[in-house]
């Protein structure tokens, strides 16, 4: 199924004209998410032409306002648009949130809006994948998301079922490729017969704002995408460690050590908004395969078959 990640805004804690305040819109099978929701998001995702009258979950990293305030504007063009299906919000300190929808008289709109808090571990369940919650570092209550996609069955080996076991090709090979055991010449034959090791499913990682952290380098471990917090270059790390925010090089360095395919580097501070190569060069000192967000970018995550 696809799995397409659109950054809709990789800006640090101020926008700039290059780049909008934090969003990312991922949508994976038929289901379509937001990770945080920053100024401006709903005007993002109609230039980037994502729609959001399917999007059902929205998952906040923290409660710094260029995390969540987008979320008023869209939460309002939802209900003018007449939704009627519950929108989810998953958060750290949920009850802030709560307090401010019912401030602003979303207990009255023509739908639900059920905000949850996520603490490091707890996971929201798809058809298909799950999103887990993982502690991150910043100067306020703060989470990471991982995207984590279940197991596919193994590779169909055809030979085996031909040659071996004597099954023709046909319709019964797809049933055994779909799971399904089969009688074949009064034999029962199950997937596992013919079906070779289960493999991996996709994994992308969101720490949102955060310094490098061991629960970050675990949860990210063979992910295929780490996105990451690169806000300085090394030079300012002491104002990243104060901050609550990773440079370049620390990115770098978090992803080398989980093992992960590639690294995207986001969230990046205003002095790089016209020029974020330094960042870049610095990130790929260390880990090779590092890009920059870029707002609008986007990309899709396919499958490892090595």
């Amino acid at each position: 199924m696809l799995f397409k990640i659109t950054f809709l805004g990789t800006s640090g804690t101020i926008p700039s004209v290059e780049r909008s305040s934090p969003a990312i819109f991922v949508q994976l099978g038929g289901q379509r998410m937001l990770f945080d929701c920053g100024e401006g998001t709903q005007r993002q995702m109609m230039i980037a032409k994502t729609g959001f009258r399917n999007l059902d979950n929205i998952f906040i990293t923290h409660l710094h306002t260029d995390h969540f305030i987008g979320l008023f504007g869209l939460i309002e063009t939802m209900s003018l648009n007449e939704r009627s299906r519950e929108l989810n919000v998953y958060s750290p300190k949920a009850e802030v949130l709560r307090a401010l929808f019912e401030a602003f008289g979303y207990d009255q709109l023509n739908y639900d809006i059920r905000v949850r808090e996520l603490k490091d571990g707890e996971e929201v369940k798809f058809d298909g994948f799950k999103v887990v919650a993982f502690r991150t570092e910043h100067i306020v209550k703060s989470v990471g998301f991982a995207i984590i996609e279940n197991d596919r069955r193994g590779k169909f080996n055809r030979e085996k079922a031909e040659k071996e076991l004597g099954i023709p090709p046909g319709p019964l090979y797809a049933k055994l490729a779909r799971g399904e055991s089969i009688v074949w010449k009064g034999r029962t034959i199950t997937p596992d017969m013919v079906l070779g090791e289960k493999r991996r499913g996709r994994k992308v990682v969101y720490t949102g704002d955060s310094r490098p952290t061991k629960r970050t380098v675990e949860i990210a471990r063979n992910a295929d995408i780490l996105i990451h917090d690169a806000s300085f270059k090394e030079e300012l790390k002491d104002w990243a460690i104060e901050s609550g925010h990773s440079t370049a090089k620390e990115a770098a360095e978090v992803a080398r050590e989980a093992n992960v395919k590639k690294l995207i580097l986001t969230h990046i501070s205003t002095r790089y908004s016209k020029d974020a190569s330094p960042l870049l060069e610095e990130a790929k000192k260390v880990f090779e395969n590092t890009i920059i967000a870029e707002d609008f970018m986007s990309l899709e995550v396919t499958f490892d078959e090595s």
